[in-house]
């Protein structure tokens, strides 16, 4: 592990390689002559480096140096905070490599392109391509080039024990809703998803694939294998998936609205290229060991204004996210090093020492890594709601075994949990929910066959575009499960 001294410096050597980059971009974007106001004393007081006959070239030297640093040093595990400052700098690199490309001269501009894919590849070896014999040369160049310029579509992981919900979760999307986004259905290796399950699948509608993530990414430090595995597998879907813009969508959510309208109107995915949806407001100063945590690993970092705003982070509550829907524009420089920390997060190694330990399986990481790499981020405005029946016995409560999600204009979205009232204790049992709560006080069910209630705040009726939605849903889903009978896990 390395020493505070070395990260101190560490940290100031990206302070001045920032300086450079900064003064360097300023001094090319000038006019030759510096008549403007306040243009002299703006020279006078640029870093000696940038006033020499080949900036540009100094700041590129200054760069392959600091890369080498980065190259030689690999971070440990617990370096969550460290590997942010990494990924802010990477992206710096990659923004100034393509801002001066017509004014570095080409060797050292292929020189500092070479520094900025060996670094990448040192900070994320999971980028190494396996089905491609040049996959060192440029793994985050051919990533960024497999993405389809403009594309907008749906990611779903599964494998056998969720096909199922999968099934459902596409009947739900394209014979209901009648949403016509393309849908990748992701998968980690045969075992994962054998062959008649992906053939099954890919029958349920046009534009449907599946994509296994472990042929295009270097699986060594990955492990989908073991019990943990299926948490890991939705971030690196959604970072090798075609779409440039996507909606990862757990096999067991179901939508309420066609999810096109996430592209088309949300303004807070507009505006930042995410969008991440809040878990339910819990146990208040029950985590501090995850707290002390977090805001040690962001000691070092600013606290951005979604952080700012989060009752978890700011109020000591317990659970800030629900991963079940993650909306990511990888088309945005920043928001695809995000998901390259989020992705860090959920390799092996690091998963099981602190990301799964310090929270339930990836759901933090998704914030967190946004958080640390510096990414402006947007959340669902509101803590989880509640989707169900009204209480019988427990006065002015909604009850049920889900998590209700809603769109800015506070209507209903999508919720977790499948269709069935509980599918950890009945496989067969549905529900069309006929009542629902947001913003008031949750009673957590102690174990999954638990009931949970929301109480002490405005009994909504659900309306009935909703209740048509879901109950056409439900018969579909009926049918699919005598179709795939012989796959399907009841």
């Amino acid at each position: 592990m390395l020493s505070s001294s070395q990260a101190r410096y560490r940290t100031g050597l990206a302070l001045l390689v920032f300086v450079i980059i900064s003064s360097t971009i300023w001094v090319l974007s000038s006019p030759s002559s510096a008549t403007r106001l306040g243009d002299a004393n703006r020279i006078n007081a640029l870093p000696a480096a940038t006033l020499s006959s080949s900036p540009s070239n100094e700041a590129v030297r200054t760069f392959n140096e600091l890369a080498q640093y980065f190259i030689d040093y690999p971070l440990s595990d617990s370096d969550f905070g460290e590997m942010g400052s990494r990924v802010k700098i990477l992206t710096d690199w990659i923004r100034t490599s393509e801002t001066l490309s017509a004014s570095i001269d080409p060797i050292k501009l292929e020189s500092l392109k070479d520094y900025i894919q060996q670094t990448a590849l040192a900070l994320f070896p999971f980028l190494e391509n396996p089905s491609r014999q040049d996959a060192r040369n440029a793994p985050l160049k051919q990533l960024r080039e497999s993405y389809m310029p403009k594309s907008k579509g749906i990611v779903i992981p599964t494998g056998k024990g969720t096909f199922r919900y999968a099934c459902h979760l596409i009947s739900n999307l394209r014979d209901i809703l009648h949403s016509t986004l393309p849908i990748q259905i992701a998968y980690a290796g045969e075992d994962d998803l054998p062959l008649p399950f992906r053939e099954a699948i890919v029958t349920m509608g046009a534009n449907i694939e599946t994509l296994d993530i472990t042929r295009v990414l270097n699986d060594k430090t990955l492990n989908f294998k073991i019990e943990d595995g299926g948490w890991a597998v939705k971030s690196f879907a959604l970072l090798v998936s075609k779409f440039e813009q996507a909606i990862v969508i757990d096999a067991d959510a179901v939508f309420l609205q066609k999810p096109e309208v996430i592209f088309e109107s949300h303004e807070g995915y507009q505006q930042t290229g995410t969008l991440l949806f809040h878990d339910r407001l819990l146990w208040q100063g029950a985590f501090r060991e995850r707290h002390q945590w977090w805001e040690k690993e962001m000691e070092h970092h600013a606290i951005g204004e979604t952080l700012s705003k989060s009752k978890v982070y700011m109020e000591g509550y317990a659970e800030e996210a629900d991963s079940g829907v993650v909306v990511f524009d990888k088309g945005r420089l920043p928001v695809l090093m995000g998901l390259l920390h989020i992705c860090w997060q959920n390799t092996l190694s690091v998963r099981q020492k602190f990301t799964y330990r310090q929270g339930y399986g990836d759901k933090e990481s998704w914030w967190f890594g946004l958080a640390l790499s510096g990414v402006p981020y947007t959340m669902e405005e509101h803590y989880g709601s509640i989707l169900g029946q009204a209480s019988t016995d427990r006065p002015n409560s909604v009850c049920s075994f889900t998590i209700a999600h809603v769109d800015e204009k506070d209507k209903l979205l999508w919720y977790n949990g499948s269709l069935l009232k509980n599918k950890a204790i009945n496989k067969l049992e549905f529900l069309v929910p006929s009542h629902w709560m947001m913003d008031a006080t949750w009673d957590k069910g102690a174990q999954k066959k638990d009931i949970s209630c929301m109480r002490d705040g405005t009994v909504r009726d659900v309306d009935e575009t909703v209740r048509k939605v879901v109950e056409a849903s439900v018969e579909e889903a009926k049918k699919i499960d005598e179709k795939f009978k012989d796959l399907i896990e009841m």
